[in-house]
């Protein structure tokens, strides 16, 4: 029987010491220079690297075009050999390649999709629409081709074993709302999880679900229109508890409203835990990698935390 979390979603493969690793395009294009620091970075964390042209193609907007990058990622998840994706940057385009993809060819691979910021819109077509698990975290660009000042090795390595993740209690998290809930983690970028609703690879958890919440460079006004949509939607009415993330170069430039405002204010009466500064995505600290669509449990009191209580990964 395939393994699947509590929340019914299938167990992607397990990421073995020296896997091959595919990089794909999906968004934009990646910077040269950093795609070859990105890739000595896996092979110094022992794992084997594979791509083709496609990531060095370029569009206007993205890493050429869409039947392109819809090809790259289908052919990765269709080689047996590979043991998770990583995208080579965030960006924009990858709502765009989500018409081009099955779902039943990625649900037979099991093969994990590893990335963050624009390729949400994968991870929502990935747990809530194919119903595998994925990872939110490193990409090559900016976080791999940073070395370890950028991410952090331990979660990135552990997070596709078939041992859940436990206690991730980074410095800097802040308690916006006390209380404790558990419930399968899904989300990422707030832009790209509003983009989705009304389209056929919308974003719908399953009720009780932990929703996180990642963004960069919006300002407070931004963000309190996107969290009003968010509960107009009726999408928070189904969270259990909310962790927002760092929220880089979302305050007010020269003063004002801070985006850590407008989450207390907008959060004031969820009746859940919430927590803020949670580093993965977007942050000015190392990354940490997140599974998605896993059990967490998130303790807004004393040291917050979120608890990784259920692995992604199984064989």
């Amino acid at each position: 029987m395939t393994p699947r979390t509590r929340a019914g979603l299938l167990k992607v493969r397990p990421l073995p010491p020296g896997a091959r690793v595919a990089l794909v395009a999906p968004a934009s294009a990646c910077d040269p220079a950093e795609f070859e620091r990105g890739v000595a970075e896996l092979r110094r964390l022992g794992f084997d690297p594979v791509y083709d042209d496609s990531v060095f193609a370029r569009g206007p907007f993205s890493a050429g075009p869409a039947s392109l990058r819809a090809e790259a990622l289908r052919r990765a998840f269709a080689r047996s050999e590979v043991g998770a994706i990583v995208a080579v940057r965030g960006g924009y385009g990858s709502v765009e390649i989500l018409p081009l993809l099955a779902a039943d060819p990625i649900r037979m691979a099991r093969t994990a999709f590893v990335g963050y910021s624009d390729v949400t819109s994968l991870h929502t077509f990935l747990t809530c629409q194919v119903g595998v698990t994925s990872v939110h975290g490193v990409m090559v660009e900016g976080r791999l081709a940073g070395g370890t000042a950028a991410y952090d090795p331990d979660t990135c390595l552990r997070v596709l074993a078939p041992r859940p993740l436990g206690e991730l209690a980074p410095e800097g998290v802040e308690v916006v709302r006390p209380g404790e809930a558990s419930g399968p983690l899904f989300g990422g970028t707030l832009t790209q999880l509003l983009a989705s609703c009304g389209t056929p690879f919308e974003f719908r958890p399953p009720a009780g679900h932990v929703l996180f919440l990642d963004e960069v460079g919006e300002r407070p006004y931004r963000l309190h229109r996107m969290l009003t949509q968010l509960r107009l939607s009726g999408r928070l009415r189904d969270a259990a508890a909310v962790v927002v993330g760092q929220l880089p170069r979302c305050d007010e430039p020269g003063g004002g409203p801070t985006a850590r405002d407008v989450i207390r204010e907008r959060f004031a009466d969820f009746p859940g835990p919430v927590l803020f500064g949670f580093p993965s995505g977007h942050t000015t600290t190392p990354l940490v990698s997140l599974p998605l669509g896993v059990d967490a449990r998130v303790v807004a009191s004393g040291r917050p935390r979120v608890v990784i209580e259920e692995a992604a990964a199984a064989e």
